[in-house]
């Protein structure tokens, strides 16, 4: 355990009730293959006794406020009991005046009124990945038998928004889709949804893993898709406000005014959330779930501990010292060499260099609004 005088606080845990178990077949998922981590043949499906443990030990080693992200594969398979149990041990645990919040990814193929009103009662946001408009989102996301899921995701979305449930939708952005930034940021708009997530698709070749594989985001076809996609958030803001929030621009302006980033692809280091799986393993990131990178397990291990452990400790370093490459790199302080598990052959600093230096100024000039309204600057 790390004993220096700061430790990190234990805010947030992502938890993986299914493991690595989905009812879609993504060709660019990258989770699918941690099937081969688990000897147990599947169904993967955490128990309620480790739910129980996990659910107390972040209420009872975290503070006021804690997040529950929960995860997949696809966490519907566990079915909605799962949830009011997690939903009921939280309560139950809960120190008087703590608060948990409650985060919800999924692909939506099992989602119902009934879950959309169990959301809505308890909270959830929900993430629904859906990646655009329908060529665009066929192109990789479809079921094991080839088949296209889009018309329910978007059924769901619809179900999910007029039962009143905050949602925000993942797209990733892939070889194909990168094409299509206008159109996918107007599907999203007509369809209501206004909070948006994009996640760059950069995984290893199968053959050769030191490569992307061809599905991956090509670097410079990214860095003009966040420049364009800048554009159109900006061009939607009234009286200086943004009307549609990109979860990644929000993120990168906190970079800006001398705040910590609320995306850990943003920080320094890495090893700032604690993932669980299914039966109690625990590791540093999401896109780390392998044996090399085993903290130890939510049965025998305070999360505290393992959050701050050396291991832990050794995982987040790794990050600063590859960033140490950048130099002098003047936008190193805004996006810090980004995800580690983006850098597979040429990285993506590429797209960030061309992102920065096309939205540099309007950034600076939101930080200068931004302090002058909260009085740290005078107009």
């Amino acid at each position: 355990m790390n004993h220096t005088s700061t430790l990190k606080p234990l805010d947030s845990v992502l938890i993986k009730p299914a493991g690595p178990d989905c009812n879609m077949s993504c060709k660019y998922c990258f989770y699918l293959t941690k099937r081969d981590l688990f000897t147990a043949p599947g169904p993967h499906r955490m128990t309620e006794s480790i739910l129980r443990e996990t659910v107390r030990q972040v209420m009872e080693q975290g503070g006021e406020r804690v997040g529950f992200g929960w995860q997949g594969g696809e966490p519907t398979l566990t079915g909605m009991d799962f949830y009011e149990k997690a939903v009921e041990f939280q309560h139950q645990y809960a120190r008087p005046g703590q608060h948990a919040e409650n985060g919800f990814q999924t692909n939506g193929v099992l989602i119902d009124r009934v879950w959309a009103e169990f959301f809505r009662e308890n909270r959830f946001l929900v993430g629904l990945s859906l990646d655009g408009p329908q060529d665009v989102h066929d192109r990789y996301r479809l079921s094991e038998g080839g088949l296209s899921g889009w018309r329910q995701t978007v059924r769901v979305r619809d179900i999910l928004l007029a039962t009143g449930v905050d949602v925000n939708v993942l797209s990733v952005v892939n070889d194909h889709s990168v094409r299509f930034v206008r159109d996918i940021y107007a599907f999203h708009k007509s369809g209501g949804v206004y909070n948006l997530q994009f996640i760059p698709c950069v995984e290893p070749d199968l053959l050769h893993p030191e490569r992307p594989a061809p599905y991956s985001v090509p670097p410079e076809s990214y860095g003009r898709f966040l420049c364009d996609l800048f554009d159109l958030w900006k061009s939607d803001f009234r009286e200086g406000r943004p009307t549609v929030f990109v979860r990644w621009f929000d993120a990168v302006f906190f970079t800006y005014v001398d705040l910590s980033a609320p995306e850990c692809t943003l920080l320094p280091e890495c090893g700032v959330y604690l993932v669980v799986e299914h039966d109690g393993g625990v590791y540093p990131c999401d896109f780390f779930v392998d044996a090399n990178h085993r903290l130890g397990s939510v049965t025998k291990n305070r999360l505290s501990d393992l959050l701050n452990s050396e291991g832990m400790n050794r995982f987040g370093k790794r990050k600063h010292e590859a960033v140490l490459g950048c130099g002098t790199c003047p936008w190193l302080k805004h996006c810090w060499g980004g995800c580690p598990k983006e850098r597979i052959g040429a990285g993506l600093c590429a797209a960030y260099r061309l992102f920065f230096e096309h939205a540099d100024g309007d950034f600076r000039r939101l930080a200068r609004d931004w302090r002058e309204k909260a009085g740290l600057i005078m107009p």
